[in-house]
């Protein structure tokens, strides 16, 4: 009986769909550079014209499985941006968002930075782009609101959003599993941060 294409197509989905999860792991416990088309193909268990037939090249295998990946964070954090409440709520929820994911995720989210210097042209501008979208500017959107509202002090959006963000990768560091030990350990010592500084509370005048 001759196959439907439906059929094709949903076997070339889920092959694909293997490739980018076995290379989502190999770039993210190695250097893009480390991390060849073969080793791709041997942890998805394809061959390698198999590999080929979905992703032209390494290069475009990355792409794609950035691109997909930073538009389902962007989907998941603008649901912060876009909810009514405080600054601090908002930026809770975003950030208890990203931590509740699982490792492999969080790492993935920072492979744009580590590995951007590798891209030129389209491929650089699209990767850029993307994580600008996912991240840095939902948190820049309800930092604007904090400015406006009163909750934080005037200052650059753009600058506090990057700062916000170095804190909350700090705290998914391995040191910071042994520190924090929870998700909620995590999201209140960055929120103290951000919000209220590192200094010492007033004693009362004691020494």
């Amino acid at each position: 009986m001759a196959q439907s294409v439906t059929d094709t197509q949903t076997r070339s989905e889920a092959t694909a769909a293997r490739i980018i999860a076995a290379a989502r792991t190999l770039f993210v416990s190695g250097n893009y550079a480390d991390v060849t088309t073969d080793m791709i193909a041997k942890a998805a268990d394809v061959t390698k014209g198999g590999l080929y037939h979905h992703f032209a090249s390494k290069e475009q295998l990355y792409v794609s499985m950035m691109l997909s990946d930073l538009e389902a964070k962007r989907l998941i954090f603008e649901q912060a941006t876009a909810m009514e409440g405080s600054c601090r709520e908002r930026l809770a929820l975003l950030t208890r968002g990203f931590l509740e994911l699982p490792d492999e995720d969080r790492e993935l989210t920072r492979l744009v930075r580590r590995d951007i210097n590798t891209f030129s042209g389209d491929e650089r501008d699209q990767l850029v782009r993307a994580y600008q979208s996912a991240l840095p500017e939902q948190v820049a959107a309800i930092v604007t609101d904090g400015i406006n509202n009163g909750e934080l002090a005037p200052g650059d959006a753009r600058i506090l959003s990057w700062s916000f963000i170095a804190l909350v990768e700090v705290v998914i560091a391995r040191y910071a599993d042994h520190v924090f030990g929870s998700t909620e350990g995590r999201l209140d010592h960055v929120l103290d941060l951000f919000f209220e500084g590192a200094a010492a509370k007033p004693t009362g005048g004691t020494e």
